[in-house]
């Protein structure tokens, strides 16, 4: 159980907005989701990608600060799935881009980081536990630079129970595929 009675999605949208204030996070825009034979996909400006379908126990929710974002309740868990397509970032380690993304959040403990191959490139994958405004929460993270943009995907709950839906997350982000036309001009 939560100790503060608030929900992840409103604290999901307090870490974009953290991150957004450190510049890194930019806003994607008002792109919309489309579902096609089970995938969804994304198009917005030079963003482009599609996922897997989407599970069964999350439902879309609005974030100002995500390109796409679920609650699942299940779970106890929120999602966030964001790309931004800039030259500002082409030299910004993985690593960085992964710490800003939890920018104010305190008594960070990092369980496991490592480079993974992603969508024929390499993403860095972070689990992590953090507080934020004082409640412990789980962290799930992948960070993707692929054709001089950044894919960013969160998965936060309580801390106690991110490893219930953490399967599912890492199954579905994996399922993540750029499309033709992706990338920044440059």
């Amino acid at each position: 159980m939560r100790e503060s009675g608030t929900s992840p999605v409103i604290h999901l949208a307090h870490l974009a907005a953290c991150a957004a204030v450190g510049a890194l996070l930019l806003l994607v825009g008002c792109g919309a989701p489309t579902a096609a034979h089970g995938e969804t996909v994304y198009r917005e400006g030079a963003v482009a990608f599609k996922l897997p379908e989407t599970p069964p126990s999350w439902k879309q929710i609005k974030v100002s600060h995500a390109a796409l974002s679920y609650r699942d309740d299940v779970h106890d868990a929120s999602i966030l799935v964001n790309g931004r397509c800039t030259t500002l970032d082409g030299d910004t380690p993985l690593l960085a881009l992964t710490n800003h993304l939890v920018m104010g959040t305190t008594e960070r403990v990092v369980e496991s980081q490592a480079v993974e191959p992603f969508d024929n490139r390499e993403a860095l994958h972070t689990r992590l536990t953090a507080k934020l405004d004082g409640v412990p929460f789980g962290f799930d993270i992948f960070v993707l630079k692929k054709d001089g943009c950044v894919y960013d995907f969160v998965y936060v709950a309580s801390h106690d129970v991110i490893d219930g839906g953490a399967p599912v997350f890492d199954a579905f982000v994996r399922g993540f595929r750029t499309l033709p036309g992706s990338g920044a001009k440059i």
